[in-house]
């Protein structure tokens, strides 16, 4: 296969070493190391690979971070590896096996211009639990508010078609974040992700790893959070905000000139509960033209889409209810007050999400003349 491994490594041991000849032994023929600004005493790994052919060792003076490390191979087999048909990026401390890699590579092959993703099956016993955790809580944030569905969000094992790597050099990020960048700017620009299942590898519960859980998290969801900020979970935000101003200020006005009117003490919750319909039934208008015109730019018809909007309405108010119900006063026993506002803020919360995933992809979806969604 032509075919080039792109390997980048920071103060390696013998696992790099095992890594680049069983990635040879399974027949690749072009492999190019980066020495991301190892230590001196960490040297000796890289010659040892440097005189094995096939094999082109590429040297940071300095530690610029993995994602540089990998836009530097890019840049590189751009310029002198014309006939290479794409890379595939691989870790060098053992978690990716050699026929994994070689699966991947034949993917891409096969896949025309998809980027294949080699992903862990995190299901298995011995996945370390803040490997697990951290997967599934970004993999549902991709999900949900990114809009990108894929099983392993950190994944390392990734082949990429000769095509895409121009744009692979553009994307920011340095260090470990740029990999998330790819995530995200693959689903802006449409590029296709295909999965391969591999190995469940984990070397002394990933001892070996660069990566800082405080430090490197926090650049990966800041660039998530960016993303989020400039996506249509933004104008959602946006125009959730403004329905919520329009329902206090209705609920006051109303509430006000229905005491003027005579409706005072003794009719107090009927006051109360015919400003609260009258500011919630303006306030859902106004969120959902919002929503249709602006947030999603619907192009379906007015009735169909309305229908649905109040369906979900409802259901998101009965689960609000139910839920409260359930977990404040019958699993911790809570009565009104503050213990239960705290419940329904959290449960609302969590149902804001879930709205916006129903109405992305349900309520105000595109749909083709089948009437699936396009």
């Amino acid at each position: 296969m032509n075919v080039t491994i792109v390997l980048p490594s920071l103060n390696p041991d013998e696992k790099m070493i095992h890594t680049v000849e069983g990635i040879l032994a399974e027949g690749f023929t072009d492999i190019v190391v980066v020495d991301d600004g190892s230590a001196a005493e960490y040297k000796k790994p890289f010659e040892t690979v440097a005189a094995m052919n096939g094999v082109t060792v590429l040297t940071h003076e300095v530690n610029k971070g993995k994602g540089r490390a990998m836009k530097t191979a890019f840049e590189y087999i751009l310029e002198n590896r014309p006939e290479s048909e794409g890379v595939v990026t691989v870790d060098g401390d053992g978690q990716h096996l050699p026929k994994d890699i070689r699966a991947c590579a034949e993917a891409m092959l096969e896949q025309g211009d998809k980027v294949v993703l080699g992903v862990r099956d995190f299901s298995k016993p011995d996945v370390p639990f803040k490997s697990r955790n951290g997967n599934n809580i970004t993999k549902a944030v991709f999900r949900i508010f990114c809009g990108i569905r894929i099983s392993d969000t950190q994944t390392g094992l990734r082949a990429i078609p000769r095509q895409h790597l121009p744009l692979m050099c553009e994307i920011g990020g340095e260090r470990y974040e740029y990999e998330t960048n790819q995530l995200l700017i693959f689903k802006d620009k449409g590029v296709g992700l295909h999965e391969v299942v591999i190995d469940t590898v984990y070397i002394d519960d990933n001892a070996s790893s660069h990566f800082h859980p405080f430090r490197d998290s926090w650049r990966i969801y800041k660039i998530i959070f960016k993303h989020i900020g400039s996506s249509v979970f933004a104008k959602f935000l946006g125009a959730s905000l403004v329905c919520f101003l329009v329902d206090t200020l209705l609920f006051f006005l109303l509430n006000v000139g229905l005491e003027g009117a005579g409706m005072r003490k003794a009719d107090s919750q009927l006051r109360i509960a015919l400003a609260t319909v009258g500011a919630r039934v303006v306030s859902t208008i106004v969120n959902f033209c919002l929503n249709r015109r602006l947030v999603f730019k619907s192009e379906n018809s007015v009735g169909g889409t309305l229908v649905r909007y109040y369906i979900l309405a409802i259901c998101q108010m009965t689960a609000s209810f139910l839920l409260v119900d359930l977990v404040a006063e019958r699993v911790f026993g809570m009565s009104a007050g503050i213990g239960e506002s705290f419940v329904k803020f959290v449960v609302d919360m969590c149902l804001f999400a879930v709205s916006f995933y129903v109405q992305k992809h349900w309520v105000f979806a595109n749909r083709n003349k089948n009437g699936e969604n396009s």
